[in-house]
């Protein structure tokens, strides 16, 4: 059996990371930038934008909107905004989608 955050490590985070590197970009914030403000590397983003990574999990029908709104936010943010949006995302998309 699988713990629920096993399966997030694998499916649900990299979709959001996904998700939220190509809406942080489609706002007009650099690769680069966006890499500095999701912990990871250009070449990630650049993955998730060509969907090389990231998955195809099913997400719930509000995921876009809240996709949106954890982007403005972590423009805006501090230091530990990132790990509240990944939590609430990955919350609501686990509780959301089975």
């Amino acid at each position: 059996m699988k713990l629920p955050c096993e399966n997030a490590i694998w499916y649900t985070l990299p979709r959001i990371r996904a998700d939220l590197a190509q809406e942080l970009v489609r706002q007009g914030i650099s690769q680069k930038d966006v890499a500095d403000k999701l912990g990871i590397t250009p070449s990630a983003v650049s993955q998730y934008r060509h969907k090389k990574r990231g998955g195809k999990q099913k997400m719930p029908k509000d995921y876009d909107k809240m996709i949106s709104e954890a982007a403005e936010e972590i423009k805006a943010g501090g230091e530990d905004t990132l790990q509240k949006v990944l939590c609430r995302c990955c919350t609501c998309a686990r509780e959301k989608t089975g």
